[in-house]
């Protein structure tokens, strides 16, 4: 998994924080045993602005992945309730690519806790990690969920 892996830094520290913590929440749902503190210290010291296989990956917020990661991983049964309420019921949550849903996770956790964060540079920025990994289809999908999403917690 490795999208938006560039020579050429592209975006900012807190894009590309959020850009590893849906890898990290990829990571953990994908673990027999997840370990998210374990995780982040992982990224901290082996992932985050290092150069691997010769793409320089551009240094992010540590604070801000860490938070993420760590907060979505721990309030994860609270999201996926908002979420689920969020998604069509032709499309429940078990239907979601776990990929699909490390980006609502995330996303999910910082309109929940960090109003700090507007809602629409979340939103955005969690559609342009989807456009990392998807074509336009999915990362509609992301948007029309966080947007519905945004509005349950933040209205």
């Amino acid at each position: 998994m490795s999208a938006q892996k560039n020579t050429k830094k592209v975006g900012g520290p807190r894009s590309a924080a959020r850009l590893a913590a849906v890898q990290a929440l990829y990571q953990l749902a994908m673990s027999d045993e997840p370990k998210a503190k374990l995780v982040v210290e992982e990224y901290v010291k082996h992932r985050l602005g290092a150069e691997i296989e010769g793409d320089q990956y551009v240094d992010a917020d540590k604070d801000l992945f860490g938070d993420v990661v760590l907060g979505a991983w721990e309030r994860r049964s609270e999201i996926d309730e908002t979420l689920t309420g969020c998604l069509s019921s032709d499309w429940p949550l078990e239907r979601l690519e776990t990929l699909i849903h490390a980006i609502f996770r995330a996303g999910g956790y910082e309109l929940t806790a960090r109003p700090d964060v507007p809602t629409a540079v979340i939103i955005n920025e969690y559609v342009d990690v989807a456009h990392g990994f998807y074509e336009r289809t999915e990362a509609s999908f992301v948007n029309g969920v966080l947007d519905k999403f945004a509005k349950a917690v933040r209205s």
